[in-house]
């Protein structure tokens, strides 16, 4: 198909609907963060492949993988879905008040009286400015900076980013915890090496290499052998397992202080805590800010 033919006639919605296939590797889980139904994101996907002639998905059975020109089109469409997310800091007019919109990417459950505390008194100072806060997984979070598609993110991150700014936000400290409906629960004389054939409750992120890797170091060097019965990439999600009881857990001690105060979870040995887990704040520094973003950013890192 001529260049200019496929200029004008592709669509760029499916190119959209495609990078968010490409980013699950699951019709039904990129249906589901669409907003779709599973016929619609794979009607979507037929209609690219017709459109550019071209195989873009190798299905093997309930799995599938980008074809190598499937991986060239992924790229480019979160590039050219980078640069559309910039229009509106285009056509921004400068003005004394500061007028715009914030995209901000969060890991789930960050607990800070310290940016609560600056998000009120930023909103006071510019009450124009449209905030956007989205809770996706840390990995999601650096794909979305790099690609250009959000203003900053707080994410864990264990690594420097390529393209990507990064200051300290906030250092957790985690504990083992289990919940009230555990065996564990209440009791006062628990040794470390009680927990060495407990089961657990696991983030996703949990593994050798993965954002949370220390914890999954400190329980190989531990010598604990429990199986991981439950996991999920949300904080949220792995604090209702742990308090349903499925396994032992680690959470960052200050976020769930108030559970405990609650009589929902129980605190672990050690009861110093097991590894500090670091939350970045994150950007482009390739990025065109618009002065509504440049100014956010400014006025948290004065924070920090």
């Amino acid at each position: 198909m001529p260049d200019r033919l496929l200029n004008d006639r592709l669509d760029w919605n499916l190119l959209r609907t495609f990078r968010v296939i490409g980013q699950e590797l699951s019709i039904s889980r990129a249906a589901a963060r669409l907003h779709l139904t599973q016929p619609a994101v794979s009607q979507a996907l037929k209609r690219l492949e017709e459109q550019l002639g071209r195989q873009l998905i190798a299905r093997r059975g309930p799995r599938f993988a980008l074809t190598e020109v499937g991986e060239q089109i992924f790229h480019l469409a979160g590039e050219i879905y980078g640069q559309m997310s910039q229009v509106s800091s285009v056509l921004e007019q400068p003005a004394d008040e500061v007028i715009g919109k914030v995209r901000l990417l969060m890991i789930s459950r960050i607990v800070c009286e310290r940016f609560d505390s600056f998000l009120a008194d930023f909103h006071r100072q510019h009450p124009r400015v449209d905030l956007e806060i989205d809770v996706m997984r840390s990995s999601d979070i650096v794909s979305a900076l790099q690609e250009k598609t959000a203003t900053l993110g707080l994410s864990l991150n264990r690594r420097p980013q390529p393209r990507l700014e990064q200051r300290l936000f906030l250092s957790q400290r985690y504990g083992f915890f289990c919940g009230k409906h555990h065996g564990l629960y209440g009791k006062k004389d628990v040794a470390e090496g009680d927990l060495q054939r407990e089961n657990f409750v696991s983030f996703a992120s949990d593994q050798i290499g993965g954002m949370l890797s220390p914890l999954t170091i400190f329980r190989d060097q531990q010598g604990f052998s429990g199986r991981i019965v439950a996991s999920s990439p949300s904080l949220e999600e792995v604090r209702r397992l742990v308090i349903a009881g499925f396994g032992v857990g680690c959470l960052p001690a200050h976020v769930v202080a108030a559970d405990v105060e609650a009589g929902l979870l129980w605190p672990l040995p050690p009861l110093e805590g097991i590894a500090d887990v670091d939350i970045h704040l994150l950007w482009n520094r390739e990025q065109r800010m618009s002065r509504a973003e440049s100014v956010f950013i400014e006025a948290l890192q004065a924070t920090l």
